[in-house]
């Protein structure tokens, strides 16, 4: 059984997963980052790391067959498709400052770190509390000498990302609210979770 959720453009939704439950992020449109982030309903202390998911997965492109792993040491999703097979955990979710310091952009504009805030609030989760969010779809290429670009995704309509977790979790997703990251458009996001 599952049911077809729908982020509209430069939002975000927050929900619980059950251990074992599989969710799927699509890209209905195509061209459309979702910023994830993770954290232990049982202790929200507890989330998602960067730094431990690339130190032990080994590699800077995390897709399927790789696991998303806790500031703790323990995994948190096992990516079991990846349809698109490019996505992000370098950069932070794009925030007010972001805009204003690599784009010198006057005045307000959505972000995702509002978003993931927003929807994150009710759950007592603040907004220093938010890790660096897992990109679904995102494409940022690196360079030899290391250098970082963010083009357009690679995503196409109808690609998706099937996740199953390893653990009772809280999940917060975004439709990404940066143009650079989305190919000049904002468009939806929609999610869907399979239940036991």
């Amino acid at each position: 059984m599952s049911n077809l959720q729908i982020i509209p453009p430069q939002s975000g939704s927050a929900f619980k997963l059950n251990k074992g439950q599989k969710l799927t992020v699509i890209d209905p449109e195509g061209q459309q980052v979702s910023d994830m982030v993770l954290f232990n309903t049982d202790d929200l202390r507890e989330k998602l790391s960067s730094g431990k998911t690339l130190d032990f997965e080994a590699s800077l492109l995390i897709t399927k067959g790789h696991y998303l792993w806790s500031n703790r040491s323990r995994k948190m999703m096992h990516i079991i498709e990846d349809t698109n097979g490019r996505n992000d955990f370098l950069l932070a979710p794009c925030s007010i400052e972001t805009f204003r310091i690599l784009y010198n952009h006057k005045g307000d504009h959505p972000s995702c770190l509002n978003n993931l805030y927003t929807n994150l609030a009710p759950y007592g989760i603040g907004i220093d509390d938010i890790p660096t969010a897992f990109n679904l779809f995102m494409n940022v290429q690196f360079d030899t000498d290391g250098q970082l670009s963010v083009e357009p995704p690679s995503s196409r309509a109808g690609d998706y990302v099937t996740l199953k977790a390893e653990m009772d979790l809280l999940v917060c997703l975004t439709a990404c609210s940066a143009e650079d990251s989305n190919g000049g458009k904002f468009k939806p996001i929609h999610y869907k979770i399979e239940y036991n």
